[in-house]
């Protein structure tokens, strides 16, 4: 990575005909920590990650990764990034096994060091039992695991989470916590995308608050807090949607 942010969105505006989903929006997320991206449903948050992952490109702007542009270094960022999505979107005809070996080979990790680490996070997730199922017979929370397989593989720079805590069981959650803390101890970067407010307070260091595309709110958790002069982060976001409308 060249110096500079982790994440950058430099005035990204993103139209979809008529609509605009996100509206000259800005910032920057610092390197070695979980920056929290929250806002109500139509807010531009799955826009904003589709934009970061190199998914859509934006109407105008310019969003970075690693202080590479997305536009011009796609394989670049793509080669360095990990997306959960809250789709759980995978190939459901292939076994865990299989699909992440297909995952290994597309970021060309050598076979023995792929193996080995699906292995090690097949176990994490407590899926060594399931790991030549067919995953069309899983839940949507067993999907979501091997989702999160697939964005760890190959030891990313920048996680990139939409929804990523969904269906997965209590036990699961508390491990992705942690594994997350450690993450960013390592230096990696987090963005992470919910509407689950009560984790992003305990979780993120610094936030943006979208509403109707636009960025109304950006800092630490205390400082996003104080600006709405409410006890909880979720009475300060509840505050500021109420005081754009």
């Amino acid at each position: 990575m060249v110096n500079g942010p982790a994440i950058e969105l430099r005035n990204v505006t993103k139209d979809y005909l008529t609509t605009r989903a996100l509206d000259d929006v800005s910032l920057a997320v610092n390197r070695g920590e979980i920056f929290g991206y929250v806002g109500a449903n139509g807010a531009g948050k799955t826009t904003t990650i589709k934009v970061l992952a190199g998914l859509i490109r934006p109407t105008s702007g310019t969003a970075f990764v690693g202080g590479y542009s997305v536009a011009d270094h796609p394989l670049h960022v793509k080669a360095r990034i990990g997306y959960v999505p809250e789709s759980g979107a995978i190939f459901e005809k292939l076994s865990p096994r299989e699909y992440l070996t297909v995952v290994g080979d597309l970021y060309k990790l050598p076979s023995a060091h792929a193996q080995k680490r699906i292995g090690e996070w097949l176990d994490f997730f407590g899926l060594d039992g399931r790991a030549d199922q067919r995953m069309e017979v899983f839940s949507k929370g067993t999907k979501q695991k091997v989702c999160w397989i697939a964005a760890l593989l190959h030891e990313p720079d920048v996680l990139i989470l939409d929804e990523p805590l969904s269906g997965l069981d209590v036990e699961t959650i508390a491990r992705v916590k942690d594994l997350m803390k450690r993450m960013v101890a390592e230096g990696r970067t987090i963005f992470y995308s919910s509407h689950l407010i009560d984790v992003v307070e305990k979780i993120c260091t610094g936030l943006a608050v979208l509403h109707r595309g636009r960025l109304i709110g950006a800092g630490s958790v205390d400082e996003v807090r104080r600006q709405s002069g409410a006890a909880t982060l979720e009475e300060g976001l509840m505050k500021l949607w109420q005081e754009e409308v």
